[in-house]
């Protein structure tokens, strides 16, 4: 598995930073990584969608679960990646720390280009919290 952890401190309170990072159907416009999402199905704070990754533009299916104000959990279960993707917010004072922590492999034939993929991964990350931080700092 590759474990990928990186943290922006934004100066804003949770609410207006949650306000952002909850939008998940608006995800292609921070994370060049996912070029489209498409929701299956909603119930309550569990969303069901396929996701087309950059890699190869493949396929995958994530559920994903809304923490109101705390976390967003991105569960893949189904296609090229296994794992999940944790988005946390938090508050420091007036401002919030927003981590995103990964643990995923390649799944399949592909799981020995786990590895290769991770700083492609991280690098992706850096600047999607980047984008979000100057998005909301705005």
């Amino acid at each position: 598995m590759a474990t990928i952890e990186v943290e922006v401190e934004i100066n804003a309170p949770v609410d207006k930073v949650w306000g952002i990072v909850s939008d998940i159907d608006n995800e292609p416009k921070f994370w060049k990584g996912t070029k489209e999402v498409k929701n299956i199905s909603k119930d309550g704070n569990i969303i069901n969608r396929e996701i087309t990754i950059a890699f190869r533009d493949q396929k995958c299916l994530q559920e994903v679960r809304l923490q109101p104000k705390e976390r967003i959990e991105a569960k893949f279960t189904k296609g090229i990646i296994d794992g999940e993707k944790i988005i946390s917010l938090i508050p420091k004072e007036e401002k919030t720390i927003l981590r995103t922590a990964w643990d995923i492999k390649l799944t399949g034939i592909m799981g020995m280009f786990t590895g290769m993929i991770k700083k492609h991964i991280k690098s992706g990350t850096e600047q999607a919290m980047q984008s979000i931080k100057e998005e909301i700092e705005r």
